[in-house]
């Protein structure tokens, strides 16, 4: 199984905005057939270093998730994100 972490800190960190960036990544939800499970949470300290919202995605191979990548709607929910974010980092790893 690999799992696929993504954090998002936006540009706009008032609550309204953070939310609206969460329902957008539930988006992905039954839309991408490769995508096994997803999660996305909001962040419930709102330090400084924090980010806003994690994305936990998880795939049954590395193959599956390169396919995620190019899907349209992940295409879609990411130009989405970049618009609203100052910085993105991922990790993906094997579980």
């Amino acid at each position: 199984m690999l799992m696929h972490i993504v954090l998002f800190k936006l540009k706009d960190r008032r609550p309204e905005e953070v939310t609206k960036a969460q329902k957008k990544l539930r988006e992905l939800a039954g839309r991408v057939p490769q995508l096994r499970s997803l999660e996305v949470g909001l962040d419930i300290i709102h330090a400084e270093r924090s980010y806003d919202l994690a994305l936990v995605a998880t795939f049954d191979s590395l193959a599956d998730m390169q396919a995620y990548q190019v899907h349209p709607k992940h295409i879609e929910i990411g130009d989405f994100m970049r618009g609203l974010c100052q910085n993105i980092v991922s990790v993906d790893y094997e579980k």
